[in-house]
């Protein structure tokens, strides 16, 4: 690294985006990937959608039980 950088002609809030949506990677296990990925396959739909679908599916689950 330098030890002084010249932000002068920089300019404030260049890239910033009001209500930018950030997505978080999620890391599966290996097992629960091959399980979703299966999933997946027969369904024909992407891993993203079926992990979704399957959380979906938890949130409700766990609202019956609150």
């Amino acid at each position: 690294m330098k030890k002084e950088y010249d932000f002068s002609t920089g300019e404030r809030g260049k890239f910033y985006q009001r209500g930018a949506q950030l997505n978080f990677p999620v890391y599966l296990d290996k097992d629960v990937r091959r399980f979703v990925e299966k999933i997946a396959g027969k369904k024909k739909r992407d891993v993203s959608t079926v992990v979704n679908d399957l959380l979906k599916s938890d949130m409700q689950l766990a609202k019956t039980i609150e």
